[in-house]
């Protein structure tokens, strides 16, 4: 069974933040920038939000607000859903699909040690089911 710990050891822990009080309109450079969908939103080593693309659509562009004027606190997503490096895979999905988001922080104690996707864990179920596939096969075959 797949964990979070084996996903970060494969893509990296790298985060990308913004802190509360920069104007959504830095993150959103960052997003483009860095061709990621959110930020984690930190205050020092504290994870205090999350900001999406979506939280931008809904948050800002729908409500005609000003993205230089508008700060990140206004608009991120806050307490922010979190998993730890020993959940499954499979907890991960279920955690995205019920809640309905895309990204969950990792968080081991006190401190954030990596982000996983929707896409990074849809990557890791069908790598495992193909590699369960190959051996059904060979048993079948052998």
């Amino acid at each position: 069974m797949l964990q979070v710990k084996h996903l970060l050891a494969d893509k990296g822990s790298r985060i990308y933040t913004v802190g509360p009080d920069e104007p959504v309109l830095a993150a959103i450079r960052t997003m483009a920038d860095r061709h990621i969908g959110a930020l984690l939103v930190m205050r020092a080593d504290e994870l205090v939000g999350i900001v999406s693309e979506r939280d931008y659509a809904r948050k800002v562009i729908l409500k005609g607000r000003s993205s230089n004027d508008t700060p990140v606190r206004d608009i991120m997503t806050s307490p922010v859903i979190t998993v730890n490096p020993a959940d499954t895979v499979e907890t991960c999905m279920r955690l995205c699909t019920d809640s309905r988001v895309r990204h969950l922080p990792v968080v081991e104690g006190a401190k954030v040690v990596g982000v996983v996707s929707i896409g990074d864990l849809v990557k890791a179920m069908i790598s495992e089911q193909g590699a369960q596939i190959e051996q059904l096969q060979r048993y079948i075959a052998g």
